[in-house]
């Protein structure tokens, strides 16, 4: 599709209840087939937050990618060079074969492009008093009108659906391939290896605007997400990210080491400290870091790559996340895509080292992963960008009613198969009680 011959308009207005124009916006938004909807959710810990909200909608051009093609990347650096805009999008962890001698032959339920990217007809940039409103061919003061005046999107909990999620895995077999991945480490194939799980449902009958809604409520995510691509739909709560760009400075901050809330004070800031002293934990974050400092030095100048932040301890709604922050400055010959390229799929998912890890995610996993642990984010008219982890997601093909989410996480040598199915049935929490509404 080429872009439109179309004026730009640009516009600044006051808001006066954030949450609510939120809601208005993507309500207003819900007649779009492509919408981009990123929510910070006000966490304002982290030093690299760039926009507390933005709403892309409505293609003005795109590139779709149904299956791989061998030049997925080329064909979308072709496309970001000949358009110099805000562009949205994701990149499947699929995409992993086109960088590596690699495979994927688990069956997929969602079939999602393997790569999407569009130029936004409208975007909205929601401060905490304030939006600006970029407009092809409208003008903003209209649209301004129009979301005003428009119903808030609510999560409607009274609707009944019949929504039966089963695991693909059984538990049993899980804990058998815990101890067989173990056994990988034992023999020094891999140090570490990040294991999933999904959990699925067909002939799923869902709405998922009014899911997203209600899974970042729950969640309250800084890195949430609602993606519609006509038909599919990404519902993402998620707390990482994988890399941004922010003039020459290239930052990454992957996540190792989960543990549950409480909402005893005393008893949560005992799991708070816990996490941070645990040797696992550690043990787990400090391989992946490592493995991103690698990843960024491909791209970074020589000795510019540091570790800014070790094992920062991070409250969520329902988890603490032990993150670590990488940094380097980019090589001034080095494209802004190909800072993303040498980095993906993002270490967090894959294990160390990377290539053989996703060698045994193929033999030891029963699903394709798709756009989970890919990445959905943006790039600025500038050359920046941010890209988040898709993980604590709901995926849904509206089309073929089936409904997706995969939970995981780093398997090392101590690992201990029961407690990594709890773990991810910790992480699952947010997605299972989304859809708990609906049972």
């Amino acid at each position: 599709m080429k872009p439109s011959i179309l004026s730009k308009q640009k516009a600044t207005y006051a808001i006066r209840h954030l949450k609510d124009f939120k809601a208005q916006a993507l309500q207003w938004a819900r007649s779009f087939e492509k919408i981009a909807f990123f929510d910070n959710n006000q966490h304002h810990s982290n030093a690299y937050q760039s926009h507390e909200c933005l709403l892309a909608a409505g293609a003005q051009s795109e590139i779709k990618i149904s299956t791989s093609t061998g030049d997925s990347f080329l064909q979308l650096r072709h496309f970001y060079d000949q358009t110099p805009d805000w562009l949205f999008g994701f990149l499947t962890y699929d995409l992993k074969n086109e960088l590596e001698d690699l495979s994927s032959v688990h069956p997929d339920g969602l079939a999602f492009p393997i790569l999407h990217f569009f130029q936004p007809t409208y975007l909205l940039k929601i401060g905490v008093e304030e939006v600006t409103i970029e407009s092809w061919g409208r003008n903003p003061a209209r649209i301004f009108e129009e979301i005003e005046n428009t119903k808030p999107l609510q999560a409607d909990t009274s609707l009944q659906k019949n929504i039966k999620v089963k695991a693909k895995i059984a538990k049993a077999d899980y804990l058998k391939r815990i101890e067989k991945i173990r056994q990988h480490i034992i023999e020094g194939d891999v140090y570490e290896l990040n294991f999933c799980q999904e959990f699925f449902a067909e002939a799923a009958d869902l709405d998922p605007w009014e899911a997203f809604v209600r899974l970042n409520q729950i969640s309250k995510a800084p890195f949430s997400g609602f993606y519609r691509c006509e038909d599919q739909y990404v519902l993402c709560a998620s707390p990482e990210r994988f890399i941004k760009k922010e003039g020459n400075k290239i930052i990454s901050q992957p996540i190792k080491g989960t543990t549950g809330r409480s909402s005893n004070p005393e008893k949560d800031q005992i799991l708070k400290e816990a996490l941070y002293h645990s040797t696992k934990d550690r043990a787990e974050n400090v391989m992946i870091v490592d493995l991103v400092r690698n990843d960024l030095a491909r791209s970074c100048q020589s000795g510019s790559v540091q570790v800014e932040e070790l094992f920062g301890i991070y409250p969520f709604a329902q988890v603490y996340q032990m993150i670590s922050t990488v940094v380097g400055q980019k090589r001034p010959e080095v494209h802004p895509l190909e800072v993303i390229i040498k980095a993906f799929p993002m270490g967090s998912m894959t294990g160390a080292p990377k290539v053989m890890s996703m060698q045994l995610i193929e033999a030891y996993e029963e699903s394709r992963r798709g756009l989970y642990s890919g990445a959905i984010g943006y790039f600025t008219p500038e050359g920046d960008f941010d890209f988040n982890v898709v993980i604590r997601s709901l995926l849904y093909n509206a089309e073929r009613k089936y409904l997706s989410f995969q939970v995981g996480g780093a398997i090392v040598y101590d690992s201990e198969p029961e407690l990594e199915y709890e773990e991810c049935l910790l992480k699952a929490k947010g997605m299972m009680e989304v859809l708990a509404m609906n049972e």
